[in-house]
């Protein structure tokens, strides 16, 4: 069984982000911060050398050479996140293989069986615990990061029966410097949550968007707050929002179809019975329902010690009571 106090409490360990944009930069910032609770080492990587540019003028440690910050991860035994899009994933995979193959390698994806994939595919030895950090806005870029996007938020961290505990614990770690509460997870439930509260109201979003656009000038300047909090997401760069919701497309497909029958049923009863009585009323009792456990402090998950026997299948279950891994 691993020991958790050194794995928690071991910040001297260095993080590389391979990607400077939104996620990853607040993570590289946050992390960076000497003021932060848990300060630790890090550097990242940016194809771009502009965003390169503006965060190293910025006091940053960054580069846009994979080869060498990959080589400097390997020889610091670093955690190396995945920052970038998901179609920008398999030839960052080849690189760590080829350059920091025993390092310990998580992410920030918001999907996980995909990025799975990806990496079982291209580096078949990798020690992987998979993340996803529940915080975002729709900006993108060095510009957009923030080093406080994470406090509060919620950071799923794979949990399978055959993770490695001290791994596990790493990447927890991570979630928690970050000012994040950790929620353990499988990776299929994982994406079939988050189809439900995120993928599919990305598309809902734009649905409202192009439905109000397309009504007239006049419909967009009396929008108020409906129209501006329901299509807030559609703001996002158009090719990050295909690559997320693309990357999930068999959970998104049940949740969009569920989705189109309440609606249909919704449209049907308002046509032949003058009333949207059903839709209203679930969608009522959802919010609130919603609201109550947003507002509540997290409970934490109680009477686990990671390592021992069965310690991943009663994380699990414990987050889907709404519980939270707190360390």
């Amino acid at each position: 069984m691993c020991d958790a106090e050194s794995v928690v409490h071991d910040n001297a360990r260095p993080v590389c982000i391979l990607g400077l944009g939104l996620i990853g930069g607040s993570l590289l910032r946050r992390l960076a911060d000497p003021a932060a609770a848990e300060p630790r080492p890090v550097y990242g990587y940016n194809r771009s050398p502009g965003t390169v540019a503006d965060a190293t003028a910025a006091g940053y440690d960054a580069t846009a050479d994979l080869a060498s910050v990959l080589t400097r991860a390997a020889a610091d035994d670093a955690l190396v996140v995945l920052a970038a899009p998901l179609p920008a994933l398999p030839a960052l995979v080849v690189a760590v293989a080829e350059h920091a193959p025993g390092c310990l390698l998580t992410d920030v994806v918001s999907v996980k069986e995909e990025v799975g994939r990806i990496v079982a595919e291209h580096h078949p030895r990798a020690r992987y615990v998979g993340g996803h950090p529940m915080a975002g806005t729709a900006e993108s870029g060095w510009a957009a990061t923030d080093p406080e996007l994470f406090t509060g938020a919620m950071w799923m961290v794979t949990t399978h029966d055959g993770t490695d505990p001290d791994d596990w614990l790493r990447v927890a770690d991570l979630a928690r410097a970050a000012g994040a509460y950790v929620v353990p997870a499988a990776a299929d439930a994982h994406d079939r949550a988050v189809a439900a509260i995120s993928h599919n109201p990305h598309l809902t979003a734009a649905v409202t968007a192009t439905v109000g656009a397309g009504e007239s000038e006049l419909a967009l300047r009396l929008a108020a707050g409906s129209f501006r909090d329901g299509t807030r997401v559609a703001g996002t760069a158009p090719q990050l929002q295909r690559a997320m919701l693309e990357g999930n497309a068999n959970a998104l497909l049940n949740t969009l179809s569920e989705t189109i029958d309440r609606l249909t049923a919704a449209r049907d009863a308002l046509r032949d019975h003058g009333s949207v009585e059903v839709i209203v009323d679930d969608g009522h009792r959802a919010r609130r329902r919603y609201q109550q456990i947003a507002a509540a402090e997290p409970a934490p998950i109680e009477n686990v010690r990671v390592g021992e026997a069965g310690w991943a299948q009663e994380l699990r279950r414990q987050a889907h009571q709404a519980r939270v891994w707190v360390g």
